[in-house]
C-alpha cells in the first residue's frame, strides 16, 4: 500500500469529459500539489456524498494551488455525467483497466453492491516531486476522508 514518504506510482488513464483524454500523472507534479480522490463508483450514495464535499471544499484546494482529481474504475462518460449533474468543478479520471487502482493496490470486491474490481475509498496529496505527503485509506468503503485533514495536507504540500 502507498504511504506517507513514498514515491507517486506513475499511471495514466483516461480524463472523463466530451472529448475524453489521456492522463498521465507525472506529467501533472507541476500542478502540485496534487490530490486523488479514489472512490468505488459514481452515483452510489456515499461516493456522490464524498465528491460533493469536495466540491464544497474545492475553493480551498485551488487556492493553496491544489489539483483535485477524482478517481475511480467508472467509465469517463458516466463519469463526465456525475461531474455534470454535480456541477464538479475538479476533474474525474476513468480508470477502467484498474492502473492507478492497482498501482496504488486499491482494489476491492463489494458484493452487495454488485461492484468487482472497484477502488477502495483513498485520498492522496502529492507535492511537485512527486512524493506522498498524505495517505488515508478507508477501512469501510462507506467512510468518508477528514475534509479538514485533507485540506491541511494540501496547504503543507503548497
Amino acid at each position: 500500500m502507498v504511504s506517507e514518504g513514498d514515491s507517486a506510482p506513475d499511471f495514466t488513464v483516461t480524463l472523463a469529459g466530451d472529448d475524453p483524454e489521456e492522463f498521465t500523472l507525472s506529467e501533472h507534479f507541476d500542478e502540485a500539489p496534487v490530490v486523488l480522490a479514489f472512490f468505488p463508483g459514481a452515483y452510489t450514495p456515499p461516493c456522490t456524498n464524498e465528491m460533493v464535499a469536495f466540491q464544497e471544499e474545492y475553493d480551498g484546494f485551488s487556492g493553496t494551488g491544489g489539483t483535485l482529481y477524482g478517481v475511480s474504475a467508472d467509465s469517463a462518460f458516466s463519469q463526465a455525467s456525475f461531474a455534470d449533474e454535480y456541477g464538479f468543478e475538479f476533474d474525474l479520471l476513468s480508470d477502467m483497466d484498474r492502473e492507478a487502482i492497482g498501482a496504488y493496490d486499491l482494489e476491492i470486491d463489494i458484493g452487495d453492491l454488485g461492484l468487482y474490481g472497484v477502488s477502495q475509498r483513498a485520498v492522496f496529496v502529492i507535492d511537485n516531486d512527486g512524493e506522498v505527503t498524505y495517505a488515508w485509506v478507508a477501512d469501510d468503503p462507506t467512510n468518508e476522508p477528514d475534509y479538514d485533514e485533507v485540506q491541511e495536507a494540501v496547504e503543507a504540500a503548497a
